[in-house]
């Protein structure tokens, strides 16, 4: 059996982070402008189905 390249992975990995940190400067850089309206009008507290609201069928 082969043995693991760790060193290869752990490049891989630290790639994969600097991407990531530069993407995320990138959309820092632009100020958040092309972010959609769907994602300024969500509400962070909703819950996540129309079947968990606070309302409840009256029983009888």
């Amino acid at each position: 059996m082969a043995k693991p390249n760790y060193q290869f992975e752990k490049r891989q990995r630290e790639l994969e982070k600097k991407r990531k940190k530069e993407e995320k400067a990138q959309r820092k850089a632009q100020g958040g402008q092309d972010r959609s309206p769907e994602d300024e009008n969500a509400d962070p507290q909703a819950p996540a189905s129309p079947d968990a609201t606070d309302e409840q069928a009256p029983s009888a």
